[in-house]
């Protein structure tokens, strides 16, 4: 197994999301470690204001200032991806769970961390996919029907946009791609520490 070093900036993210977690009703909780990851990795959960003090009254009541603080938008190079954060964040939204406050909240994380380049499990600062598949299925149970075969999550997520949009994938078919092993199989990476 080869040894995996992460960058200083995704250092600073594990810190600034454990120090964060620290801070949280339920460090455990999956989505309060989605929340912290992403806002500790994207400096944002793309929230209106007063979402975002209702999300850190609930999950990190010790450390609202400190959550408020943390947000500071977009970072320069991903703002013109904002409509993808949108894109995402309807997809998601329609297929929530009607009665989950997190639900809503949680659609703007997962699609901020969609803006990352690694596993989206890794993007939102979780331990394992396993985790971001629990994640998905809780809270938008009926999205996650839909992925029958196992797909990256991820890829998932655009290829339900592309179908939405009418945009033909390349191949006819996933088993017939070129491309099939980007979008199937094993997410391998550095695990990221499990916190609480």
């Amino acid at each position: 197994m080869a040894l995996a070093v992460a960058s200083g900036s995704e250092l600073r993210a594990q810190d600034a999301a454990t120090r964060l977690l620290a801070f949280a009703v339920e460090p455990g909780c999956v989505p309060a470690q989605a929340f912290a990851g992403v806002l500790a990795q994207f400096g944002t959960l793309c929230l209106p204001a007063p979402e975002l003090q209702r999300l850190a009254e609930r999950h990190f009541p010790d450390a609202v200032a400190l959550v408020v603080h943390l947000d500071m938008g977009l970072p320069k190079a991903l703002r013109q991806r904002l409509d993808e954060v949108d894109d995402v964040r309807e997809l998601l939204l329609e297929f929530r769970r009607p009665a989950s406050q997190d639900a809503t909240w949680l659609a703007s994380a997962v699609a901020v961390g969609c803006l990352g380049d690694n596993h989206l499990w890794q993007d939102l600062g979780l331990p394992h996919r396993q985790a971001l598949s629990q994640l998905l299925r809780e809270h938008f149970p009926a999205l996650c029907e839909r992925n029958t075969g196992d797909m990256k999550w991820k890829k998932f997520l655009y290829k339900q946009l592309c179908e939405r949009a009418a945009v033909q994938c390349r191949a006819p078919s996933c088993a017939v791609c070129s491309d099939y092993g980007f979008c199937f199989g094993p997410e391998e990476g550095p695990t990221r520490p499990v916190r609480g």
